[in-house]
């Protein structure tokens, strides 16, 4: 993305996905093993909850320093709009996974597996599009390329042609 001035204000779509797909990936690989996990102590409806709200935690913080550019923590107001999608990619596994169930009431944890990333995967794409042009676009419009605040530049000042005592001294 670039301003008016041509200057980069974070990294391009293609960048910013890359940086995601690493960032959100990688939690969410180990997310799908955590919830098995902690779903042989609880309902995995109970695990999931408490391994999306810790993994979206962490991805919010590794999205705001490294995927959309900003290079610091992510606000208070970035976790929260993150957390609706979220909410909304917790739904989606979910039903993946009752689906799953109601279809094979007995299923492998390799199928369980399966249904879980897939169902993550579609709900990683549509948060992406949630975060770069929602959460951390007004960051992405405030930031520079080295991931401080830009500040507008003062409008310019005009200096006399020619400078020094007799300038000064004219008279109209």
């Amino acid at each position: 993305m670039e301003t008016a001035q041509g200057q980069r204000t974070g990294p391009g779509a293609l960048a910013a996905f890359a940086r995601f797909v690493l960032c959100g990936g990688t939690v969410g690989l180990a997310s799908s093993f955590a919830v098995v996990a902690l779903a042989s102590w609880v309902p995995w409806i109970v695990a999931n909850a408490l391994v999306t709200t810790a993994s979206t935690l962490l991805a919010t913080e590794l999205h705001a320093r490294f995927t959309f550019g900003a290079g610091r923590h992510a606000t208070w107001r970035q976790h929260t709009q993150s957390a609706g999608s979220a909410v909304a990619a917790y739904a989606v596994t979910c039903a993946a996974m009752l689906a799953l169930h109601h279809l094979a009431p007995s299923p492998g944890a390799a199928l369980e597996q399966a249904v879980y990333l897939s169902a993550s995967a579609l709900a990683g794409v549509a948060r992406f599009a949630v975060l770069r042009l929602v959460v951390f676009a007004r960051q992405q419009a405030r930031t520079g390329a080295t991931g401080r605040a830009a500040t507008p530049c003062p409008p310019p000042v005009r200096v006399p042609t020619a400078v020094g005592p007799a300038a000064l001294c004219r008279t109209a």
